[in-house]
């Protein structure tokens, strides 16, 4: 397994569907519940992102492929939608493209069972973490590679899992300080791998910049 490919994709999942912070997103959308209810929330959310990641990991490039859509162009476009999602983090707030609009947060609240959605889609697995899987998956050129991309996405399914099923736990131990903190740093990196992103891309789509 190529450890360096791993640490950079999980790097990158983990800024992006931050367990930390959106653990306050799961409680309050589990609120209602209780401890059996919340377990079996985290279970659902666990089993909707491996099936959505495996299928994104399958068959991302095929569907760019069918609309006729580069990977560069998708990088440049994936890079710039993360950058947009890493300032939203860095300013405190949240961004429309992962939470959702005002109004969907309103229907978010009315759903019987949040684990497939809104938390597992659009939440978790998003048009930010979508973008970073089929790009990562493009890079992945050796075996190696690959194993560690599906290591990567295991091991931050895992964890989010872990994450929500001690959220009860969790909430007490930390405190909306530490999520706020947590959140920032996220945002940072995520910023600085969209920015990557969107230079890659560049040096292909315009090589006289390069």
């Amino acid at each position: 397994m190529d450890i360096p490919f791993f640490l950079k994709a999980f790097a990158a999942l983990f800024a992006i569907m931050s367990p930390i912070a959106n653990l306050p997103v799961f409680l309050a959308l589990t609120d209602d519940r209780d401890a059996a209810g919340k377990r079996s929330v985290a279970v659902t959310v666990a089993v909707a992102l491996c099936v959505g990641a495996a299928v994104v990991f399958v068959g991302g490039e095929a569907i760019l492929a069918l609309f006729g859509i580069s990977i560069d162009g998708f990088r440049l476009a994936g890079g710039l939608l993360i950058l947009f999602i890493a300032l939203s983090m860095l300013h405190g707030g949240e961004s429309a493209a992962h939470a959702g609009s005002d109004a969907e947060k309103e229907h978010h609240r009315s759903v019987d069972n949040p684990g497939i959605y809104p938390l597992a889609v659009p939440m978790l697995l998003g048009p930010g973490s979508i973008s970073t899987i089929v790009i990562f998956r493009e890079q992945a050129r050796e075996p190696g590679q690959e194993i560690a991309l599906i290591a990567a996405l295991a091991t931050i399914v895992v964890l989010l899992g872990v994450t929500f099923l001690a959220a009860p736990l969790l909430s007490r131990l930390l405190g909306r300080t530490a999520v706020s903190i947590m959140s920032r740093l996220m945002g940072m990196l995520l910023a600085a791998i969209a920015m990557e992103m969107m230079v890659a891309s560049l040096k292909v789509l315009l090589p006289g910049l390069a």
